[in-house]
C-alpha cells in the first residue's frame, strides 16, 4: 500500500496549529515549517507554538449573545486545539475567556509535537512552496516575510498583496438612528449597483461640527511601535492627522456635505459624516474616510458626538497598523485554495481575518478541508448560519466586489450573518437581544449537520 503524502502547513501561530491538528485528526500526516527561531520577528518572545504576541483574551465567551462566543462553541464542538488550549490555561476574566499566554503556547506546542502524524520543521520558508510538496496551507499572520509576500504577488499580480495600513470603523446598521440620518448618494448619483440613495448621512451643524473636532484633537491616540511604522498614504490619512491640517479640512474632505440635502430641514448641512454598505446582506455599514489612530475608548466616545450615532455599535473600531492579506474575494475560492495555485490553500489573518479566535477558525477550517482532498472527498463547506460559515463567506466572497482597498480585515460578527427569518418579537434593545439568540440557536443547529457531513464525506 502507497504511504498517503503529508500535507505541508507553512507557519506555526494560531491557524497554522489548527490546521496542523485538524488534518493529523482524520490518520493525514502533516510536515508543518515553522521559521521561529532560524528566524526571529519583532513581535515575537518565544519559539513556542501559537504564541499570543497581543493580549492573551479571546474575548468574549457568551455564545448566547455574542458571535465570538459562538465561534468559540462552534470551534469546540469540531474538535479546536486551540480552543481546547484556551480552556485548559484560561485566567479569571469575567464573561471573557482569556488565557495564561505562556501556558497556553507550551500546551499547543506539547499537543502537536506529542502526534506522530506532524513533523515539525524549524526553517524559514522564503518562496511559494514547490508543485512537488502537493497539498499545502499558507498561515504566515499578518506579518508574512517579505521573501514569501514577493513571491505570492509573483503568481497574483502585485496588486493583489494588499499592505495594510488603515481601517475605518463599521456600524450596525441597526443602531443608527434614522430619525436623524437618511440614505442619499452624493447629488442623487446612481452607480453600478445603486439607487441614487446608496449612502447614510449624519448631518452635523456648525456648532457640532466645531466640538467634534475639538474632541478629535484631544482625544488619546494611539502610538505605534518601530515595526508598525509605515507612512501614511495621502489617500488614508488618519481623521485627527486631516484636523491638525486645519478645522475645516475635514469639511472639505470625508465630511464635505456639497450634494446632500437634509430631508429634516431641505438645505445642506455643515458637514456630513457619510456610511457605506460594507456587505452583502446590508447589515454593516463603513464610516466612509474615517480611518483613525484614536485608542477604542475616545474613538467610540467621538464617533457618538455625531447625530444619528448616538447609540451606534461597532462591528469593528478603526486603526492604522501595518498588515499584509490577500485579496481573497479575488484570490482564493470557496475552500480557501489560490486559484492560481489550486495546490495552496490560505489560512489566518493573510486571508483577511481579524483576532485569535478568527484565525484559528479559519486554520480549522483550511485543515479540514486539506483532509477531505488527501482522503478522496469533496470539502464540505459549512452554512453561512454558523459563526465558521459566515466568516468564511466573508473571506472568500460575501464582500461587496469594489475597487483597490474594497476588501478589508473583520472580526466575527452578527451583521455577518444571513437575518432572521421568521419573527423574533421584542422591541428595541430586547429586540436585538432576542434576534442574537435565535441566530445563535440557529447555528448550533445547522452545525451539527455540517459536522455530521463533514465526518462522513462525500467521495470526490
Amino acid at each position: 500500500m502507497t504511504q498517503m503524502t503529508p500535507v505541508h502547513v507553512i507557519g506555526g501561530g494560531l491557524a497554522g496549529s489548527e490546521a496542523a491538528w485538524q488534518i493529523s485528526r482524520a490518520g493525514v500526516p502533516v510536515v508543518l515549517h515553522e521559521m521561529r527561531p532560524v528566524r526571529r520577528t519583532d513581535a515575537h518572545q518565544t519559539d513556542g507554538l501559537a504564541e499570543l504576541v497581543c493580549s492573551n483574551s479571546f474575548r468574549s465567551d457568551d455564545w448566547l449573545n455574542n458571535a465570538v462566543g459562538l465561534i468559540h462553541a462552534e470551534m469546540r464542538q469540531a474538535g479546536s486545539l486551540i480552543m481546547a488550549c484556551a480552556d485548559a490555561h484560561k485566567v479569571p476574566a469575567g464573561s471573557a475567556l482569556a488565557v495564561d499566554r505562556d501556558g497556553f503556547s507550551h500546551a499547543v506546542t506539547q499537543a502537536l509535537a506529542g502526534e506522530p502524524l506532524i513533523t515539525l520543521v524549524r526553517e524559514e520558508v522564503t518562496g511559494l512552496p514547490p508543485e512537488s510538496w502537493g497539498s499545502t496551507i499558507i498561515a504566515t499572520g499578518p506579518l508574512t516575510s517579505e521573501a514569501l509576500a514577493r513571491a505570492v504577488q509573483g503568481v497574483t499580480g502585485e496588486d493583489e498583496l494588499a499592505f495594510f495600513d488603515a481601517i475605518a470603523p463599521i456600524v450596525h446598521r441597526d443602531s443608527i438612528d434614522f430619525d436623524i440620518a437618511w440614505f442619499q448618494s452624493r447629488w442623487d448619483k446612481v452607480g453600478p449597483e445603486g439607487d441614487g440613495a446608496d449612502y447614510i448621512n449624519c448631518p452635523l451643524n456648525k456648532e457640532e461640527y466645531e466640538a467634534f473636532i475639538d474632541a478629535l484633537l484631544a482625544g488619546e491616540k494611539t502610538s505605534f511601535k518601530e515595526w508598525e511604522s509605515t507612512p501614511y498614504f495621502e489617500g488614508c490619512l488618519p481623521i485627527e492627522v486631516m484636523a491638525e491640517r486645519g478645522r475645516d479640512t475635514l469639511r472639505f474632505g470625508p465630511m464635505k456635505p456639497v450634494g446632500l440635502v437634509d430631508p429634516r430641514t431641505g438645505r445642506r448641512p455643515w458637514a456630513v459624516v457619510q456610511l457605506r454598505q460594507d456587505n452583502a446582506l446590508g447589515t454593516l455599514f463603513n464610516m466612509v474616510g474615517f480611518q483613525t489612530k484614536l485608542k477604542h475608548g475616545a474613538q467610540t466616545e467621538v464617533i457618538r458626538m455625531i447625530p444619528g450615532l448616538e447609540q451606534a455599535q461597532f462591528a469593528r473600531l478603526g486603526g492604522i497598523h501595518r498588515n499584509t492579506f490577500l485579496n481573497s474575494p479575488k484570490l482564493l475560492d470557496a475552500s480557501l485554495r489560490l486559484k492560481a495555485r489550486p495546490d495552496i490553500r490560505f489560512a489566518g489573518q493573510i486571508t483577511g481575518c481579524e483576532g485569535y479566535v478568527e484565525s484559528a477558525a479559519i486554520g480549522l477550517l483550511a485543515g479540514r478541508f486539506a483532509r477531505a482532498e488527501k482522503l478522496g472527498q469533496l470539502p464540505a463547506i459549512p452554512p453561512m448560519t454558523t459563526a465558521l460559515g459566515a466568516l468564511l463567506n466573508h473571506v472568500t466572497g460575501g464582500h461587496i466586489v469594489g475597487g483597490k482597498g474594497s476588501f478589508q480585515p473583520m472580526n466575527i460578527n452578527f451583521g455577518l450573518f444571513p437575518d432572521m427569518q421568521e419573527e423574533v418579537g421584542g422591541k428595541g434593545k430586547e429586540r436585538g437581544r432576542l434576534r442574537k439568540q435565535a441566530m445563535a440557536h440557529r447555528a448550533m443547529a445547522d452545525l451539527a449537520g455540517w459536522l455530521e457531513t463533514s465526518q462522513t464525506g462525500h467521495t470526490a
